[in-house]
This record gives C-alpha cells, structure tokens and sequence, in this order.
C-alpha cells in the first residue's frame, strides 16, 4: 500500500529517485520492475508488478469484438512502458511521458493505494483537494 507525498527532483537526464518510504512499500517479489502509465489528468501512474497484472488482466478481459473496448485496449497497453529500477533506486522516465506529465525538474510523487503518482506541481494543485473539510464531507459522501 502507498500512501504520503513526496517532493522530489528529477535529474538532468530524467531519472528520479524513489522516496524510501515508496520504495519500501514495493513487493520485494517484483524485482526492480515497475510499469509506468500515461494516466488521468496528466499525471503518471507508477505499478508494481502485482498491481498491474490485476488491471492488465481486466483490460485484457475486455472484448476485441466490441469497438468501445477494443479502443480502450489499444490505448490503454500503448500508453504502458516497463522501467526498472537501478541499483540506487532510481528510474529513467522515458522522454514522451515526461512530455505527457509535463514533469521537467520537480516532481510530486504521491502515494495512492495500489499505484504511485508523478506531478508536476501545476497538474497536482489543479486535480488535488487540500481543505480537510472538504475530504471528509467526500468521505462522508462516498463512504458512510
């Protein structure tokens, strides 16, 4: 489970390290790999392996005769890319989802349950609820 926020810095050639507390959080029985996605709102979504053969798996459950769902596979396993982590715990964002995240030199990285998130600090301000009040009336909403 990943949870927190992290501010962060990516480096001249689009590597970033992990916080530790992400980076512990991460099933030793992966291995270094993580998948990275283009996902909402402009952000990345960062899965460890088990993570992510639990939504391939429903993506893949969808049917190729179905133009709707068809659609949402093409762009769902074009927008994925595996990257690995080296041995001091940084990952090299390839340059097109950098692009996409419009992540340049700081990053927010956000723990979000299954999945980690990478900002760039405009993004997440816009698609972020920061008033305490307003998460528990969403609470109360959705959950009670």
């Amino acid at each position: 489970m990943f949870r927190s926020q992290f501010d962060c810095k990516l480096d001249p050639k689009g590597r970033l390290v992990l916080p530790a507390k992400i980076k512990a959080a991460i099933p030793e029985a992966n291995g270094t790999t993580l998948m990275l996605r283009m996902a909402e709102d402009r952000c990345l979504a960062l899965y460890p392996m088990v993570e992510y053969k639990k939504l391939e798996n429903k993506i893949k459950a969808l049917s190729m005769h179905n133009p709707e769902q068809r659609l949402l596979q093409r762009a769902f396993f074009s927008s994925v890319v595996d990257v690995e982590l080296d041995s001091t715990g940084r990952l090299l964002i390839p340059k097109v989802y950098l692009t996409y995240a419009g992540l340049e030199k700081d990053v927010i990285v956000v723990g979000n349950g299954g999945r980690i998130e990478l900002w760039n600090q405009e993004n997440h301000s816009q698609n972020n609820i920061e008033d305490p009040a307003e998460v528990s009336g969403l609470m109360e909403k959705y959950l009670i």
